[in-house]
């Protein structure tokens, strides 16, 4: 099947080209197909580009409003870059009770972001959950599959490598 991709050479995103082109090849351009591409996509880059989202339309012959609506409409699927690292702090009852606030807070001030931003240099996201699992170490944290229990605003810098503040 011969994929058609009008990505312009001189964007950043220019490098997607290729890797789409093997995404679309497993798919046939079928509105149906558009959650499965999406997940394909998001797996490849980490998020969705605008310069992705703008070629699935064109390869699904659907609008590009209609993949934006897709994109946004389900929690899973992220518009901007995720960090090297995800920080995800529980917001779970029993973190809760044991002051996972302070810890969130402390992890805001550390890496200079608030929950749901990355860091400018891209190394971490830092996000809030409803619950980890893990309600017997609470409160929790996890650091993409690496999970930190009993964690105080103390362990936030040990845990971070010592850094007092994010730069």
């Amino acid at each position: 099947m011969g994929v058609k991709l009008l990505v312009i050479k001189t964007s950043p995103e220019a490098g997607i080209e290729e890797k789409l082109k093997e995404i679309f090849s497993r798919h046939p351009a079928e509105r149906q197909e558009l959650i499965p591409i999406l997940q394909e996509t998001q797996r490849a880059f980490r998020y969705l580009p605008a310069a992705a989202i703008k070629e699935i339309a064109l390869y699904l012959g659907i609008p590009e409003s209609a993949v934006y609506g897709v994109s946004t409409f389900y929690a899973r699927f992220r518009l901007k870059p995720l960090g090297k690292k995800t920080v995800r702090v529980c917001r779970g009852t029993a973190c809760h009770v044991r002051g996972t606030q302070k810890v969130l807070a402390e992890m805001e001030k550390v890496l200079g972001i608030k929950a749901g931003e990355t860091t400018p240099d891209g190394e971490y996201t830092l996000e809030t959950v409803a619950c980890i699992g893990a309600c017997a170490l609470a409160p929790v944290i996890t650091i993409d599959d690496e999970v930190f229990g009993k964690m105080t605003p103390r362990k936030v810098t040990e845990i971070l490598g010592g850094k007092t503040r994010y730069e």
